[in-house]
């Protein structure tokens, strides 16, 4: 009988054993992401003259949006045709050279986790925008795997901090700021609803000078990021003003960024789909 105690026992302890250290890995892979090889060769790309070109980025190294992602190629692909846009779809970092960089009017971070690009191409991105262009991050762009001061100072405006648990995703209406451009908001109604992964950041992107667009009531909704006896400390959220997309003049050039993006239903949204036509427009009108 002790024999087949110490047999369950020892079970138990080792699949414990194992359910901790996959969870450790995923923690990691979610903060750091994992090692990869950096892409180097500039690819070889057409760019008509006749249309603005648009580069869609969608490697990632941490957390994967598998279904986001899928699903936002084809509403990109859709959005092309209908203005005219060149669009050039990579995971490949090789694009980020300051001369195929300076053919695009919008670069898109769509829910790029981790360190995607090395540092090299980070200083020629950063010069991309700093003379003129536009960056736009989407959901997963805006998590804490970069590790890169200038994307999270002039992109992000503030420091991820978590997203909710349980439950992770909930409904929420969707709020116009008063001060948004009026070319961000066109077509779509001042209020909206929509299910999403709300991250929670450690500041406010409006206290660093960021131009809120969007934001939602945060003390409607559960922020609570703690797990167990894993996680204590998340137990918090950004309060009545939680901004959901918010943008910034950097330089000559602009930044874009929205929380909203975890999941294909997102691109299931109309009003959700036509802010990033929105941006878009506004991005490559510099």
């Amino acid at each position: 009988m002790k024999k087949v105690i110490k047999i369950i026992l020892g079970t138990v302890l080792v699949i414990a054993l194992l359910l901790i250290g996959a969870l450790s890995l995923f923690v990691y892979k979610v903060k750091y992401g994992f090692p990869v090889s950096y892409e180097t060769e500039a690819p070889s790309i057409t760019f008509p003259a006749d249309q603005a070109s648009i580069l869609l980025f969608s490697k990632t190294t941490g957390f994967r949006h598998e279904e986001s992602i899928e699903a936002s190629k084809r509403v990109f692909a859709e959005l092309a045709k209908k203005n005219n846009w060149f669009l050039y779809e990579t995971e490949a970092g090789g694009v980020f050279n300051p001369e195929q960089l300076a053919k695009f009017s919008v670069v898109i971070f769509n829910n790029s986790t981790g360190e995607v690009i090395n540092d090299e191409q980070k200083k020629a991105l950063e010069k991309y925008v700093e003379n003129g262009g536009c960056l736009i991050g989407i959901h997963g762009a805006g998590d804490d795997s970069h590790h890169w001061d200038w994307y999270e100072a002039n992109l992000m405006g503030a420091k991820f901090s978590h997203h909710p648990i349980s439950p992770q995703f909930q409904k929420a209406d969707i709020f116009l700021d008063s001060q948004a451009d009026s070319l961000l908001s066109a077509q779509i109604p001042p209020t909206w609803s929509h299910t999403d992964e709300w991250y929670v950041f450690f500041e406010n992107p409006r206290q660093k000078g960021f131009q809120v667009i969007y934001r939602i009531d945060g003390d409607k909704i559960n922020p609570s990021g703690n797990i167990s006896f894993l996680v204590k400390d998340k137990n918090f959220g950004m309060g009545k003003d939680h901004p959901v997309a918010w943008c910034k003049q950097t330089g000559r050039g602009k930044t874009f960024y929205t929380s909203i993006g975890h999941g294909k239903q997102a691109w299931e949204n109309p009003y959700f789909v036509k802010l990033i036509e929105n941006v878009v427009l506004w991005g490559k009108n510099q």
